[in-house]
């Protein structure tokens, strides 16, 4: 990745507590001259508008309160059906601990399949994030999606571990493409007081996914991996052909008006075309690892939690039966959950829902039955619910117009990181240090990271602050 210099006062960002496009506090007046002197005339009048397209939504909202997803544009509507399409055929993931054991790959070699898969996850939202800001989000989501489909192929012929782990890498790799560059299109679309809603419909989408994919999968996986890879291939293809054909392209990407206006406010000045926009932004880099921290644990139900119910000598269907628990909570109460929640602070709600989820995973290292792991992933799943698009959305309003692929690449690459680790050190810390020091962690790792986010609240409420 490569960067350019750019001034503080291009990408509107000159402390924790400033804001991006805002003012820089009154105890800074050169950064606030420089400020007011790059802002738009028009972006208070552009957030206004938003606020009165959003106002009927709200008050249908007041009346209904299932009706928390109504009133969004149709692209939000086509990532949201191709979510749905995608994540029904999310297979492999979820049992793939199982079908290195059907090929014969031993316990003290599946880390490192794990560890690869993870890996991708490294490189995909930093290139994802970046070909949606300097091309085209649409393009991103493309050869994501088909070059997931390929993956897929490529892990179920592989022969042995090595070959694995490469084409899992490139499966990670292409998977994570799409995330950021769907972001940056419903950070496009949406107003801020709605982006929380916007990104609750697309968790809320994975999870209906999920849902199905967790009554197929353990039936599938029963009758042979190969319907999996088969099913999660055709799925990325066809969420592919409902983006080309439904998806308006780069031409009509950037319907918010405050994209062309910052890009016209710095058309004559030097821009970064790379990351160095949100290393730059201090409040960010605060933040990402915090969340980070979150999403490692979140991420343990991918990897860690599949390995306790394999020890515990039960079958497959029981990791199909927690899937579908944790998607069916989703799917029955997030629309519900994120009208009522939106009358609290986010950041206190994301808080809460961080620790729910801690404690929920904390908990698996108590369960060794079916009935015992589906209360601990209940657990955990409400503090999913509870979550309902926030850290995505705040990132999303923590960006620079121009730049929202970027900050959703850097998000979707915590998340990744988080994956990593997961997969990686998750797995081998419980393989060969034991499950207890595993789950011990998780309950330290799950307040630090709590603690360090109500810190950064004030700074956070301060930048995220919607102008009258």
């Amino acid at each position: 990745m490569t960067t350019t210099s750019i001034r503080p006062e291009e990408c509107g960002q000159d402390s924790d507590a400033g804001g991006v496009g805002r003012p820089a506090q009154p105890d800074h007046p050169t950064r606030a001259a420089r400020s007011a002197h790059t802002a738009s005339p028009d972006r208070s009048a552009r957030s206004a508008s938003l606020d009165r397209l959003d106002r009927p939504a709200r008050s249908a909202r007041l009346r209904n309160p299932l009706s928390a997803f109504a009133g969004f544009p149709r692209a939000i509507w086509v990532v949201f059906a191709g979510t749905v399409v995608n994540r029904v055929g999310f297979l492999v993931g979820p049992f793939l601990v199982f079908f290195l054991g059907s090929r014969g790959i031993p316990a003290s070699q599946t880390p490192y399949v794990l560890g690869a898969l993870g890996a991708g996850n490294l490189v995909g939202p930093a290139v994802g994030g970046w070909l949606a800001d300097r091309h085209s989000r649409k393009l991103t989501m493309l050869a994501g999606l088909l070059g997931t489909a390929a993956a897929q192929g490529a892990l179920f012929a592989a022969p042995n571990a090595a070959t694995m782990a490469l084409a899992a890498i490139a499966l990670s790799a292409t998977a994570t493409m799409v995330s950021p560059a769907a972001s940056a299109t419903l950070a496009d679309n949406v107003g801020p007081t709605r982006r929380r809603e916007a990104f609750a419909l697309i968790g809320w989408a994975v999870n209906i996914g999920t849902a199905v994919a967790g009554i197929l999968g353990g039936y599938l996986a029963a009758h042979g991996y190969w319907m999996l890879f088969a099913i999660d291939a055709g799925t990325s293809v066809l969420y592919a052909g409902i983006v080309a054909a439904l998806l308006p392209g780069r031409d009509s990407q950037k319907t918010d008006a405050t994209a062309t206006q910052a890009a016209a406010a710095s058309a004559t000045a030097p821009t970064s075309s790379g990351y160095g926009i949100v290393f730059r932004d201090r409040l960010v880099r605060k933040l990402l690892p915090l969340l980070g921290i979150q999403l490692f644990i979140y991420s343990l139900t991918e990897s860690a939690l599949p390995l306790a119910i394999r020890t515990d000598g039960l079958s497959p269907t029981v990791m199909g039966m927690a899937a579908a628990v944790n998607a069916g909570l989703v799917v029955a109460l997030q629309p519900l959950a994120t009208t009522v929640l939106a009358r609290f602070p986010r950041n206190h709600v994301q808080i809460a829902a961080s620790t729910l989820i801690a404690v929920g995973v904390a908990l698996t290292g108590l369960a060794h039955t079916p009935a015992t792991y589906a209360a601990t992933v209940a657990i955990w799943s409400l503090g999913e619910v509870t979550a309902g698009g926030i850290p995505a959305a705040l990132i999303a309003d923590l960006a620079p117009a121009t730049a929202r692929g970027r900050y959703q690449g850097a998000f979707s690459w915590t998340w990744g990181m988080a994956r990593f680790l997961a997969l990686a050190a998750g797995t081998t810390a419980y393989t060969l240090i034991g499950p207890a020091f595993l789950w011990w962690s998780v309950l330290a790792m799950g307040a630090a990271a709590t603690v360090g986010v109500a810190a950064l609240n004030p700074a956070i409420d301060r930048r995220t602050a919607v102008e009258a």
